[in-house]
Parts: structure tokens; C-alpha cells; sequence
């Protein structure tokens, strides 16, 4: 019981410990999805999508809140995302695929300012 609450106060959800799945908006649901992960304490953590439908302000908070996560429980992520948001507020490193080849790899702000055409279509 102590580590549920404990990961369920990891991710901001200690308050909805009693609310049916059915009550939670799609922003809990990331976050429980997340909660069920961290509980197994895991060194890595593997991410596809983390923000796809949720409203901006939503995937802002998800973004935010797996950065928080690195840094207070000292994971590593690997996240696969289309959200070049995320990708900023997260990310160390950046690696951009297309057609399933490396086309670019940097930090963001580096890829972001690249010269090369095809990258620069990724932060339009």
C-alpha cells in the first residue's frame, strides 16, 4: 500500500486513489499507465507516443512530469515521439528518422538550427 501511494504521488495521482478508471480524464490515464511502469522501479523507462491525444496543455504536463521522473528516480528514457515539444522538454539527445534512416542526431537546439533542409522539416 505505502509504494502504490508513494508512485501514485510520483506522478501527481495520490488525490484519485479511489476514482474508477471510467472517472479518469486522458492525462490520469497517461499517468497511471506511467504509475504502473514505475512501480516495478525500472533503470529504463521506453516510451512510444507519451502525448499523443492529449490537449497541448495535457502533453505539456506529461512531458514535464517524465523529465521530473528521470531526474528524482534517476531513469533513463527512450522516447519515441512526433511531438517535437516533447522532444525539446525532454530530451538530451535527439535522433530524427526518416524513411527508417538516421537523418539527424544532436541536441535539440542543434537540430533545430541545422542547415540541412530535410531536418529542419521536422521543426516547421
Amino acid at each position: 500500500e505505502k509504494l502504490v501511494m508513494e508512485t501514485l504521488e510520483n506522478v501527481g495521482l495520490a488525490d484519485a486513489i479511489d476514482k474508477m478508471p471510467a472517472e479518469l480524464s486522458g492525462g490520469m490515464r497517461k499517468r497511471i499507465s506511467l504509475a504502473r511502469t514505475l512501480i516495478l522501479k525500472p533503470e529504463i523507462m521506453l516510451y512510444d507516443e507519451p502525448t499523443t491525444g492529449l490537449d497541448t496543455i495535457t502533453s505539456k504536463e506529461i512531458s514535464t512530469l517524465i523529465l521530473t521522473i528521470q531526474k528524482k528516480l534517476k531513469t533513463s528514457s527512450i522516447i519515441i515521439t512526433h511531438d517535437m515539444e516533447c522532444a525539446r522538454i525532454v530530451a538530451d539527445r535527439v535522433i530524427i528518422l526518416n524513411d527508417g534512416k538516421v537523418i539527424g542526431e544532436g541536441t535539440y537546439d542543434e537540430l533545430k538550427n541545422s542547415s540541412n533542409k530535410e531536418i529542419n522539416a521536422f521543426f516547421i
